[in-house]
């Protein structure tokens, strides 16, 4: 049972995302729909948490200060109303959560820059058991019959 979530949880992934870490500043490309209209809403802030899960489950959390008041979204990283995200730059962190940053505002919320190393996660969309079937190489019995049967229709023509 498993192995049937597994396939289908990866059947649903994009095909490339990137590997996003505490500290990056990113923007979220996220498609609203209001009413019968379909809009593109950017949500651009700080990486405060990451994880969540694995796979089609996996989410992180973006925070930023929008009128003087703190926001906090979750994103799931592989949701079809994401379009795409945007990672701007990177600074320095040494904790998995930036929680602490909740409390600051100003310019204690600076951290200092480093230099963005920008990695990708590819995951590969499942074979299905006709697609395993066909790349299947035949065996020799398999070859053997195969053979056989067209030296046959040769034979009768």
């Amino acid at each position: 049972m498993d192995l049937i979530l597994q396939q289908y949880s990866r059947r649903q992934c994009k095909a490339q995302v990137p590997v996003l870490k505490t500290g990056y500043q990113v923007k979220v490309h996220q498609r609203i729909k209001e009413g019968n209209k379909e809009r593109v809403q950017i949500f651009e802030g700080m990486v405060i948490r990451t994880g969540g899960g694995h796979g089609v489950t996996e989410t992180f959390t973006v925070r930023k200060i929008s009128g003087g008041i703190g926001v906090e979204k979750v994103f799931p990283i592989h949701a079809p109303s994401i379009e795409k995200i945007e990672v701007l730059r990177a600074h320095k962190v040494r904790r998995a959560k930036l929680h602490y940053l909740r409390e600051r505002s100003g310019k204690a919320l600076r951290l200092p820059e480093v230099a963005l190393e920008l990695e990708y996660k590819n995951f590969e969309a499942p074979q299905t058991e006709a697609e395993d079937d066909a790349k299947k190489e035949p065996t020799v019995a398999e070859a053997k019959e195969d053979s056989s049967a067209a030296e046959e229709a040769t034979k009768k023509a």
